[in-house]
């Protein structure tokens, strides 16, 4: 017999082999024992959760003779000539590839004719969110008024694709990402059954890389074993198998990165691509390690949601002492824009130096993480005894207020083109010409300026943005007014900021533009 990966020799035969899914599970063998089998059903989750497989051991238990308590018993004939793909009673369907209205008109015209053996005919629909309109339209009237012996079973990875009427037909189960312990536990069982020694740690890493999908997980533990066929499988020789990058290596990093020190940063990233690593992976694996920072700085016992050894929780802590929580927001947003970025590159390299030269420089940029990054920077320059920049406004004692006024009144002085210092400075003559709800939604905002020099009317109410951003003109009518204000077009964009500490440290620029020279008659 032809060898089969270890996804297909493993794939559960019932429903007790079905891992981390129990909640559906149990709702499925109830029906079957209650006599109360649905007519649709839609199995939605990400990918290699047991959508598919537990699609076949519904469809093999609803026909078996003498189903037990785990499903079907997988020896009378219905079960076998199921298994083996030559029962008419199971239709399986892909419809990525079958997607056009003809190809569900077939599937209408032979659920006309009831099955000649079992009690029911099922068909299993895969990736469904794949079919046209039409196609969906053509099989609502079957879904809706189906014969007695019928049930659909589709399946999909993008529920929100799925037309309404079609949902509103369907029992619809929800598969949740599989935990790691469940992946680790589920390795463990099968490398016993093959007679394959393994450290735990090296299936944990290697559940941790799954990211919830066991047939994932599968994969990976096949390539690694395949490579060092015979030989115990190790944490280290999982890590060059599969390119990933010790924690160590990670700390390295992220100290360099809050030292700002990038000839080191470079450094590690010229070792990582020489020794044949992936840099799209280890940007994931780096975003994933500042997660952990996160974790680690905002709540008070970690170690129950970061899965990692005590050893390495303790490297985390200290790295995660030398970084502001708004310091590492910045680091994982910058991170996360430039990891979408490389997928549709071809210099990668160069995409990520780019990014590591903005997050070492937090003065490139003008939002509320990067004045927290700065004011750090200069925090440590002051503890290590450097003299800070001289500046206007005398400071006997720096404060962190102190230190953000001035930060923020530079970036925005310089960045600040004049049109908007004009309309920040008359913002009263606005309002007066406004209609009396407008300018009472207008009262209670922050002005402040995006990278572009646009006009940036920040919202801290959702019914105050609501009320600009929606389908009404109120928008409209208020750049109309600044257009007349100032003679000229003037881009203004709304933004809503329900962080309220984020919002309050926005810059004002009526606090520093007021009293400009421009003076308009009331038009009343």
């Amino acid at each position: 017999m032809s060898y089969q990966a270890l996804y297909r020799r493993f794939r559960p035969d019932n429903f007790e082999e079905v891992k981390g899914q129990d909640h559906i599970v149990t709702t499925l063998k109830n029906q079957i024992r209650a006599g109360h089998v649905g007519h649709a059903y839609l199995f939605c989750g990400t990918r290699g959760t047991g959508k598919t497989t537990v699609a076949k051991i519904f469809a093999r238990a609803v026909n078996c003779e003498t189903p037990g308590e785990n499903g079907p018993c997988g020896k009378c004939g219905m079960c076998q000539a199921i298994a083996a793909g030559n029962s008419m009673n199971v239709v399986e369907m892909d419809a990525a590839s079958n997607n056009k209205v003809d190809d569900i008109r077939q599937v209408i015209e032979e659920v006309q004719y009831s099955p000649a053996q079992g009690r029911y005919k099922v068909y299993i629909i895969d990736e469904v969110h794949m079919l046209t309109t039409s196609a969906f339209n053509a099989l609502l009237k079957t879904l809706e008024e189906p014969p007695s012996y019928l049930i659909f079973i589709l399946a999909t990875t993008e529920v929100h694709k799925i037309p309404m009427t079609i949902l509103s037909r369907c029992q619809r189960y929800d598969f949740k990402r599989i935990s790691v312990e469940t992946i680790a536990g589920r390795l463990r069982e099968l490398l016993d059954q093959e007679g394959i020694p393994a450290e735990d740690r090296a299936l944990t890493y290697i559940a941790k890389l799954a990211d919830g999908a066991l047939r994932d997980g599968l994969s990976l533990l096949e390539q690694c074993i395949s490579f060092y066929f015979g030989e115990e499988l190790t944490y280290e020789k999982v890590l060059k198998v599969l390119g990933t990058v010790d924690n160590e290596v990670y700390a390295s990093f992220t100290g360099a990165l809050a030292a700002g020190n990038v000839a080191e940063m470079m450094q590690i990233i010229d070792r990582i691509i020489s020794a044949g690593k992936d840099l799209g992976r280890f940007c994931d694996e780096l975003i994933w390690y500042m997660r952990n920072l996160m974790i680690v700085k905002s709540t008070e016992h970690p170690e129950e949601i970061i899965d990692m050894s005590q050893e390495n929780l303790d490297t985390l802590n200290g790295t995660a002492k030398e970084l502001e929580l708004e310091m590492i927001f910045r680091y994982i947003r910058i991170l996360s824009e430039v990891e979408n970025q490389m997928k549709y590159s071809d210099q990668k390299r160069v995409l990520f130096e780019v990014a590591l030269i903005r997050l070492s420089q937090p003065e490139m940029e003008r939002d509320y993480e990067s004045i927290v990054n700065r004011i750090h920077n200069i925090e440590e320059k002051l503890k290590n005894g450097f003299a800070a920049a001289p500046t206007q406004r005398k400071l006997e004692q720096p404060s962190d207020n102190a230190v953000e006024e001035v930060l923020q009144e530079k970036i925005v002085e310089s960045a600040v083109p004049g049109e908007v210092k004009s309309l920040a400075g008359n913002w009263h003559q606005v309002l007066n010409q406004l209609d009396p709800v407008s300018k009472n939604m207008l009262n209670h905002v922050t002005l402040t300026v995006d990278e572009a020099g646009a006009l940036v009317i920040a919202f801290s109410e959702d019914t105050a943005y609501a009320y600009f951003s929606g389908e009404g003109d109120h928008k409209e009518k208020l750049c109309h007014v600044a257009e007349e204000l100032i003679g000229k077009r003037i881009n203004i964009e709304f933004r809503l900021v329900a962080d309220q500490r984020e919002y309050d440290a926005l810059p004002e620029l009526r606090g520093l533009f007021a009293d400009s020279d421009i003076e308009i008659e009331s038009m009343d």
